[in-house]
């Protein structure tokens, strides 16, 4: 019998594919193509026209990064929307702080979360009926333009690239909005994907961002099946810079959330570190605060 490969078509000439054990969904939403597949060295993975969103094995350090850094750089976040992370990964995450007081998801695709929770349930795990949390299938630039002033302390935004359904995400209009909805001490985040690779995706959120916030900046993370180097991810803030923080302060903050020793990957001292930038990745923030 011959052997089941998928192979990643994010990049033409350069890539990653993994040993398919059993296909567990392929779908065609209204939005994207959508495959759910088990592996034979990273469980179950979630693709999303035809590139790796998730895997099982290794989730851990891109959900824990988007969430946490940001959440433990604001004072206090009590109220936090998250658009896109249709796996629930983000969700579960946010929720672990017992500072929030209110989770908003908004996810344009309906099918992926109905998928990661048939398929992928390890990932949000008890999320989806946690009470502090409201899960909305509806678009999140309408959700963002619609919103009271003021009403969020922080924004986390798992989008795809800037191609297809995840480029709205990545406009001035769209950055406008979420500084009008954040409060005084607002931050966003976003992933802004591997510099090695995608240099220009870092720079040019950065430039967009930096219209509407005092401070901006990126962190990255080292997810192994997000090839080629490091993830970066793009950071703005309202109030304090995110990047001055002491690995005191974090921990502090950390306490108070009660997420101390529930991490795998996200640590006070990997926080304040994952700011400093090596050059090749600082080279692409030039207005940098």
């Amino acid at each position: 019998m011959a052997e089941n490969w998928l192979n990643e078509t994010l990049y033409p000439d350069w890539g990653q594919r993994f040993l398919v054990t059993r296909e567990l969904a392929r779908v065609k939403s209204d939005f994207q193509d959508i495959v759910v597949f088990e592996s034979s060295s990273h469980g179950r993975v979630l693709v999303l026209d035809g590139v790796i969103q998730i895997t099982e094995r290794d989730e851990f350090v891109y959900q824990e990064m988007l969430a946490h850094v940001p959440l433990m750089a604001h004072p206090c976040a009590k109220r936090v929307l998250i658009i896109g992370a249709g796996d629930g990964g983000v969700l579960r995450r946010v929720l672990q702080h017992d500072t929030v007081e209110k989770a908003v998801m908004v996810e344009i695709d309906g099918a992926v979360i109905e998928l990661s929770k048939e398929h992928l349930p390890n990932i949000a795990g008890d999320a989806w009926n946690d009470p502090r949390a409201d899960v909305i299938v509806g678009d999140g630039i309408d959700y963002v333009a619609k919103a009271a002033d003021g009403s969020f302390d922080a924004i986390i935004v798992d989008s795809t690239d800037p191609i297809g359904v995840g480029e709205v995400l990545f406009t001035d209009e769209f950055y406008k909005n979420c500084a009008r909805i954040l409060s005084d001490e607002g931050i966003i985040v976003n992933q802004c994907g591997v510099p090695f690779m995608q240099a220009d995706e870092l720079h040019d959120t950065s430039e967009r961002r930096a219209k509407f916030f005092p401070h901006v900046s990126a962190y990255v993370a080292a997810v192994p099946t997000y090839v080629g180097g490091f993830m970066t991810l793009g950071v703005a803030a309202k109030g304090q810079s995110p990047n001055q923080q002491t690995v005191e302060q974090v921990r502090l903050r950390a306490e108070a959330a009660k997420i101390l020793g529930k991490t795998r990957y996200w640590t006070p001292e990997i926080h304040v570190g994952a700011f400093n930038l090596p050059p090749y990745v600082a080279d692409s923030l030039p207005t940098v605060k």
